[in-house]
């Protein structure tokens, strides 16, 4: 290549961040994760509850009838740490355990009625955050993000988060 000037992209300079521009990607995923969570931890602490509880009953609203151990392999969290947080939402009426059909040892989750008003909160601020921040970015933008956070999951783990996620937002 006597002579040719070899430019590259804007995309294909991306793929060569240095560690300060990773360390910037690192803090703006904190301080975007803060604020996406800020409003949901006020609205429950009225309640008492946490992160932890919050993961729960976003879980359980999307996969109603979710056996325990269903949601035990989609949080990853012990299975004491789990039952507290269930234990204190089916107690104060948010979530209600039954027994499954075909097998009785097995606890289908579900929200109550009181839980979905619980999660409506919860959720609609974090999907109003998004929505604007989708909005101000365009599609391409949401379309690469998309793709950078897939590729931020546990490759073992990737087909199965992506499973549950769904494709509806690229």
């Amino acid at each position: 290549m006597s002579g040719a000037m070899v430019t590259r992209s804007r995309s294909e300079e991306l793929l060569f961040l240095t560690d300060e521009q990773l360390r910037q990607g690192i803090e703006l995923m904190f301080f975007a994760y803060r604020d996406l969570t800020s409003e949901p931890d006020e609205i429950l602490a009225v309640q008492g509850y946490g992160r932890a509880h919050h993961r729960a009953i976003h879980f359980i609203k999307r996969r109603p009838g979710i056996t325990i151990a269903g949601l035990l392999a989609i949080l990853k969290v012990t299975k004491q740490s789990l039952n507290r947080v269930l234990r204190q939402l089916i107690d104060d009426g948010f979530v209600e355990s039954t027994p499954g059909q075909e097998d009785r040892r097995q606890r289908l989750l579900r929200l109550t009625a009181k839980g979905e008003v619980l999660e409506s909160a919860v959720s609609n601020v974090q999907r109003d955050r998004l929505r604007r921040a989708y909005s101000e970015a365009g599609p391409e933008a949401v379309a690469g993000f998309r793709k950078v956070l897939e590729r931020m999951i546990d490759p073992d783990m990737r087909a199965t988060a992506l499973n549950l996620v769904g494709d509806d937002i690229a």
